[in-house]
């Protein structure tokens, strides 16, 4: 079973403006997989509040951060440079395939800035902020992140095998 965070990315939704309808959305696919949501946490779109939560989680040991929102075009969408901040390594054929093939739903897809990344052991990915969106890369990305977070985690150690 993998640790889980959920960290929504809103500055209405950190003010209590706005319903978390898209960590819940996150917490629920995720929970379907059998894992535990651990943490989930609603923070601003300052830089420096992501870049912090997102250390704060990876130091406690969480096998995966999901993020969703920020990841757009305007000016207080600062998810994807808080985590490039953050992260070691990049792993961005996780956002690629999610761009691409919701790209086939709504061209608007190809949009969203997010990327993904390992800090440590722990691999955090960006989710867009709606909770469509959120169930569309989910869908691309759940299936090969069980296996992605075995290598990462040390749970397993062979790449070759399908």
């Amino acid at each position: 079973m993998y640790r889980v965070a959920v960290v929504t990315v809103s500055d209405k939704g950190a003010h209590g403006e706005r319903e978390d309808l898209s960590g819940q959305t996150v917490k629920e696919l995720v929970e379907a997989q059998g894992w535990r949501v651990e943490d989930s946490r609603i923070v601003s779109d300052d830089p420096e509040a992501v870049t912090e939560t997102l250390l704060v989680l990876v130091k406690a040991g969480i096998d995966l951060v999901l993020t969703t929102g920020g990841t757009g075009l305007g000016p207080r969408d600062n998810t994807p440079e808080a985590t490039l901040a953050v992260i070691e390594r990049e792993v961005p054929g996780l956002a690629e395939a999610m761009r691409l093939e919701t790209f086939k739903v709504s061209p608007r897809a190809i949009l969203s800035r997010g990327v993904a990344g390992i800090r440590g052991k722990t691999l955090i990915v960006n989710l867009p902020g709606s909770p469509r969106a959120v169930q569309e890369c989910l869908t691309v990305i759940l299936p090969v992140l069980g296996h992605g977070l075995a290598v990462l985690t040390g749970r397993e150690r062979e790449c070759g095998k399908e």
